[in-house]
């Protein structure tokens, strides 16, 4: 016979919920992240054609929507993706509630590790603590020189998106282009996500926010908590294979209500709606006025040779500013692109197929590859 799960959660709802994380017995919490927790931000999750990342980024002529996350593209053309960054930079957009539920569960010294999808770095800015952050797609919170690796600093590198300017490298006479810390196709993901996997048997509480669970490895540590261990999923959807353990919990709806539901049933909702508060001071003027007299004359000079040099020989050149477009109608980032990040465009055939399992020892994890779907 096998041996049956005691129910961790006194009962299968927000209020069970709501109990536990109150509890004290709840002491490392992990959270999972997905592109939907943002949607109330103003960052859709792009389902719909007509608001759609790929549909909007057509206006911009390039050979495939996937262009404007291709390594070897950008070192080429870096304007489409300076473009998007315009519209996606960090100080546009306030923290959704969510976010600050987050900061809330901080605060109470309960979070063990968050990990996210989303490159908006949104969760940094509802002062959730760095080092319980890992940004599995990498973000906007930094950013190097393509081909050197220095650090370019963050001010700069802001004013640079401001002003419509291709940020270049400053160190020496490198010049090479500049870009955010975000995973591009045919990159790794950060070595910080895969190190952190084994302690995903601390958790005590899985919540999962906002995300399809069809992008692997992350979605593959869903699978990583023990059994003892409730998944509760807050989603539009059911996804993945949470529902399946006797200890797991679906919550459907938008995200935002069910957090001030849970939150309500905790005595947390004042907390947590004044951790809110103070997020609306976080949005920055970025002056749109300006912006949305760029165009994309010009863009030719920003186009580079393959290995990230400049065509041009002259110096002064190479600092030229180069004006990029901003037009209101591309969208922000989806979770369907942020999807494929970790996949080069060239392998669709075995998209989303490495996973990820943890040694019985619990000290390393190894990725796995499926056998490739048929299309």
């Amino acid at each position: 016979m096998s041996k049956r799960t005691n129910a961790v959660l006194e009962s299968r709802d927000a209020k069970g919920v709501a109990k536990y994380l109150a509890s004290g017995k709840c002491k490392k919490v992990v959270f999972m992240l997905g592109a939907g927790l943002s949607t109330s931000a103003g960052i859709p999750d792009f389902r719909s054609p007509k608001t759609g990342l790929y549909a909007n980024l057509a206006r911009l002529n390039l050979p495939y929507p996937e262009a404007v996350f291709e390594i070897n593209y950008f070192q080429k053309n870096p304007v489409p993706f300076y473009t998007l960054a315009q519209e996606l930079y960090p100080g546009k957009f306030r923290p959704t509630i969510s976010h600050s539920f987050l900061k809330l569960i901080a605060d109470r010294n309960i979070l063990h590790t968050c990990y996210t999808q989303n490159i908006d770095t949104l969760e940094r800015r509802a002062k959730v603590p760095a080092d319980k952050i890992i940004e599995a797609h990498g973000s906007f919170a930094a950013q190097r020189c393509v081909k050197c690796k220095t650090p370019y600093d963050d001010g700069l590198m802001r004013e640079k998106v401001k002003r419509c300017e291709v940020p270049r490298c400053g160190s020496g006479k490198c010049g090479g282009l500049v870009k955010p810390d975000i995973v591009f196709f045919g990159e790794a993901l950060p070595g910080e996500f895969m190190e952190a996997l084994p302690t995903m048997q601390e958790a005590d509480l899985l919540i999962i926010i906002g995300t399809s669970l069809t992008v692997h490895p992350f979605a593959s540590i869903a699978e990583l908590v023990t059994n003892s261990c409730p998944r509760v999923l807050i989603n539009l959807d059911r996804v993945g294979s949470i529902g399946r353990r006797p200890n797991d919990l679906v919550l459907l709806g938008q995200c935002d209500e069910i957090v001030r539901d849970i939150c309500r049933e905790a005595g947390w909702l004042k907390q947590l709606e004044t951790l809110w508060e103070s997020t609306k001071y976080s949005v920055e003027d970025w002056g749109n006025d300006e912006v949305e007299e760029a165009s994309l004359e010009g863009a030719e000079e920003a186009k580079v040779e393959g290995d990230g040099s400049p065509k041009a020989e002259d110096e002064d050149k190479m600092k030229e500013k180069e004006p990029l477009t901003a037009d209101k109608e591309v969208e922000k980032l989806t979770e369907a692109i942020v999807a494929k990040l970790v996949i080069p465009p060239d392998t669709k055939e075995e998209e989303a197929s490495t996973k990820i399992e943890l040694r019985e020892d619990g000290a390393t994890v190894e990725t796995v590859t499926s056998e490739p779907r048929e299309s």
